[in-house]
């Protein structure tokens, strides 16, 4: 019977990659490992540097014995390990994934010195008064009048967008780009809604509503039609 092959040692352009089998015992798999890189490049001392990406599958691994990994190959000569992928997250990962990726709806007024912060995107139902201040992880959606400061995409995401029924902040800020409040008030009555969005020339546009449907084609997660 032919035995099965729980390493699997791929060349690339970049370097090597390491698809390890997902199914058999890490003992198993690390003497293996030990084995297949000592074998392959035995005759190979005077090598160049190479990187590693280390693929293994739905194994999870603790950080230990992530660490055990890059230090045995850390071991073959000219070896450095890139990265090492795994399909499996932790709760606490797949939590802080779910926070970014969630839209949290918010219903008040948010008044002068008062800070609303959350990590995904902020649909606020109300005012953001003179001298409050919003931010969010991704987007911000306002159903209401924005006067004071909005902070969208403020962990660095520069296709974030800030959306305001009525747009007339003392501050627009998206990731590291700031918008200062322009000099004449804008008259809320008669309005359309208005959306700001950075640039090719890393500018922060105030806009039309309908300009994000061109601009940025992904932003709702759900398609609608039949």
């Amino acid at each position: 019977m032919k035995k099965v092959q729980n390493v699997m040692i791929k060349g690339t352009k970049d370097g090597l990659t390491l698809h390890l089998d997902d199914s058999c015992s890490y003992h198993e798999l690390m003497k293996e490992l030990d084995d297949k890189l000592s074998a392959s490049l035995r005759s190979q001392d005077d090598r160049p540097l190479i990187t590693v990406k280390v693929k293994v599958g739905n194994r999870y691994l603790s950080e230990d014995q992530k660490e055990e990994i890059r230090s045995l190959i850390r071991q073959k000569k000219n070896l450095v390990v890139e990265t090492i992928e795994s399909n499996v997250i932790t709760v606490d990962e797949a939590e802080k994934i779910k926070g970014k990726s969630e839209i949290v709806t918010v219903s008040r007024i948010i008044r002068s010195g008062q800070v609303l912060e959350v990590d995904g995107d902020l649909l606020l139902i109300g005012d953001v008064n003179p001298g409050a201040t919003v931010m969010a992880g991704g987007n911000i959606f306002i159903m209401g009048s924005l006067r004071g400061i909005a902070h969208a995409g403020f962990r660095g995401d520069e296709t974030a967008v800030i959306v305001a029924s009525h747009m007339n902040p003392s501050q627009l800020r998206i990731s590291q780009y700031i918008n200062r409040a322009p000099e004449h008030v804008k008259d809320d009555v008669g309005r359309e809604m208005e959306c700001a969005y950075i640039d090719d020339n890393n500018q922060i546009i105030v806009d039309r509503l309908q300009v994000l449907m061109r601009l940025r084609p992904n932003l709702t997660r759900f398609e609608g039609g039949r």
